[in-house]
């Protein structure tokens, strides 16, 4: 997981809360930091995004794929 997948997923799964989660609620699967913390201290992206789904309850179904870009047609 890229980046700008882990973004797009967090938009994408918790809408107008996605700055809260990123930036205030620390995560235990990840040392007890946040999710903006962890990726600057270059924590894997996809590792942040289970870490975060596994503390706000993300069903599986939903963990898995997202935040990637459908492909382009030609």
């Amino acid at each position: 997981m890229r980046r700008s997948e882990f973004d797009r997923a967090v938009a994408d799964e918790f809408g107008p809360r996605a700055s809260y989660v990123v930036g205030d609620l620390t995560l235990g699967g990840i040392g007890y930091r946040t999710a903006r913390q962890a990726i600057a201290d270059g924590v894997p992206p996809r590792e942040v995004w289970l870490a975060l789904c596994a503390e706000m309850d993300v069903p599986d179904s939903r963990r898995h794929g997202v935040g990637r870009l459908e492909p382009r047609r030609r």
